[in-house]
């Protein structure tokens, strides 16, 4: 029970702190809505925080976060329906956000595992762990076990980059430069950013 008392504690801080010395913000985004300029796609790692980590407000950033960080290929019979692809949809269609920033990191356990263990599609996270098979395979050409995870994290954000082009909707905003693509890679030991291409 102490954990969850320190994240009460944690919320009245907050509601001390800034809800109430912030009224006006909270005021807006009630009134008017939300209007985030920015879809970030993070590792659901508890050491990863993209709000804290790109030092952003409420209402800066809409943001998925699952293992890994990665985004499926679009599916147009909709069979494997989930949050990620529908919150992108919301994200790009309902709220137009300008950008879309893919943030992986180092020392992922997602991608560790995802190169460690014999993937087993009876499994939640490693059905999941499959959109990112690309990734390994280049991955699994280095000799160092170092070596194959940092080039797998960075694959990944990579492969979500391409997949995210296969969603109809972001693929013509990006045609149209209504919408950009960025991937980045956080080192968790250096913190330093790593902006990667396609």
């Amino acid at each position: 029970m102490p954990h969850i008392e320190n994240l009460l504690e944690g919320y009245r801080q907050f509601y001390q702190k800034y809800y109430i010395e912030n009224p006006e913000t909270y005021k807006n985004l009630t009134e008017k809505g939300q209007t985030p300029h920015t879809l970030v796609i993070a590792c659901s790692d508890s050491r990863v925080d993209p709000s804290i980590i790109l030092n952003t407000g409420p209402g800066d950033i809409f943001v998925i976060r699952n293992v890994a960080n990665l985004v499926p290929a679009y599916d147009s019979d909709f069979s494997h329906c989930h949050g990620t692809s529908a919150a992108i949809e919301y994200a790009v269609k309902h709220l137009k956000v300008k950008n879309i920033l893919i943030l992986g990191h180092t020392h992922c356990g997602g991608i560790h595992n995802l190169l460690c263990q014999p993937l087993n599609r009876h499994d939640f996270i490693d059905t999941w762990l499959s959109i990112a098979e690309k990734a390994r395979r280049e991955a699994s050409k280095q000799t160092s076990e170092t070596d194959r995870q940092h080039i797998c994290e960075r694959e990944a954000v990579r492969v979500s980059l391409r997949n995210l082009l296969t969603f109809p909707f972001v693929a013509e905003a990006v045609s149209q430069n209504r919408l950009k693509l960025h991937g980045w890679l956080f080192d968790l030991a250096g913190g330093s950013i790593e902006k990667l291409s396609l």
